[in-house]
């Protein structure tokens, strides 16, 4: 199959997304709302990570009854940065947005974090004022890449320790198929190294690393180091949010989402360990009727993408 991409599309290619984000440059974190217009979109999630950090999330189970979600938080701030997607609700409740239960609206956000509290003042981490300043900057435009909103204060390449890590950091990507369109935003926190998933050519190794660099041998070093290693081996994870104007069911955007771990595993090596949190949501906007698996392998690819975008961006922020 030939897959017709535009060079660097965005998530906000697909009709009825907004993406906004907020974040505290000094402080080094952030996060990032991605809105979805008009009765909100179909939602599924599948986490392959060992770490997840998330709220909200049961809800998007094929079995559960909550149809649609409003919007969709990254944050940045480990699980104190959960508190971010109460500042969402409220702001989207301020609009009349949300559940309508009785008379009263309850906005659907579910929220995922990384863990970007090393090197920095882990006491300051994204909160309700700062979920709700990104809400209200949630547009249609570009969204700036790299070391921005919940991407502000990644980093990735750590198996040779944090001080060796290189940023991280949220990138985009979208493909068009004839009417169909795959848009992803994907935050990068992960353990492993950023490869490029066409050539694998490198695109973020621990500092000081070439291309023979030995994962296997720096996996055992670490474990070998102890405590201290595992004291920082928790602070990784990618996440995805994965939006489609392909018509979906709840449990096809739950396929989608778990296809599209494939390009995690395309991008970043290792991926998916007892180190990782790694989730991917995936969302519907639309009503265009394609193959399921169709849309999967293409966001999958979207996917891959979206994450060397970002990790390329950070990258050329930090020279």
């Amino acid at each position: 199959m030939r897959i017709v991409a535009r060079m660097h599309g965005t998530i906000v290619d697909v009709p009825g997304v907004r993406v906004g984000h907020a974040d505290d440059v000094a402080a080094g974190t952030g996060c990032t709302v991605i809105l979805f217009e008009q009765d909100g979109a179909v939602c599924g999630f599948d986490a392959r990570g060992s770490a997840v950090g998330a709220r909200g999330t049961d809800s998007l189970a094929p079995t559960a009854s909550i149809d649609v979600v409003h919007a969709i938080l990254l944050t940045g701030g480990s699980a104190y940065g959960l508190d971010a997607a109460g500042g969402v609700m409220e702001e989207l409740e301020a609009r009349g947005i949300g559940l309508a239960i009785g008379p009263v609206r309850v906005p659907i956000v579910p929220a995922a974090v990384i863990f970007d509290l090393i090197g920095r003042d882990g006491r300051v981490r994204p909160d309700k004022a700062m979920g709700a300043a990104a809400l209200r900057a949630a547009s249609r435009e570009r969204p700036a890449e790299g070391r921005v909103g919940a991407g502000r204060g990644a980093l990735v390449a750590k198996l040779a320790g944090i001080e060796n890590a290189r940023p991280g950091g949220l990138g985009c990507a979208s493909i068009r198929r004839g009417e169909l369109v795959v848009g992803a935003l994907a935050v990068c926190n992960a353990v492993g190294s950023v490869y490029d998933p066409h050539t694998r050519a490198p695109v973020a190794l621990p500092r000081g690393a070439n291309e023979r660099f030995d994962i296997a041998g720096a996996i055992e070093a670490f474990a070998a180091a102890g405590a201290s290693a595992d004291a920082q081996s928790i602070a990784n994870t990618t996440l995805a949010v994965i939006v489609t104007n392909a018509a979906l069911r709840k449990v096809d955007a739950t396929k989608v989402a778990q296809m599209a771990h494939d390009g995690f595993a395309r991008a970043i090596d290792p991926i998916h360990t007892t180190r990782d949190g790694d989730a991917i949501f995936a969302a519907s906007t639309g009503s265009v009727n394609v193959p399921l698996d169709l849309v999967g392998v293409l966001a999958a690819e979207a996917v891959a993408r979206a994450i060397v975008h970002g990790v390329r961006a950070a990258g050329v922020a930090e020279a």
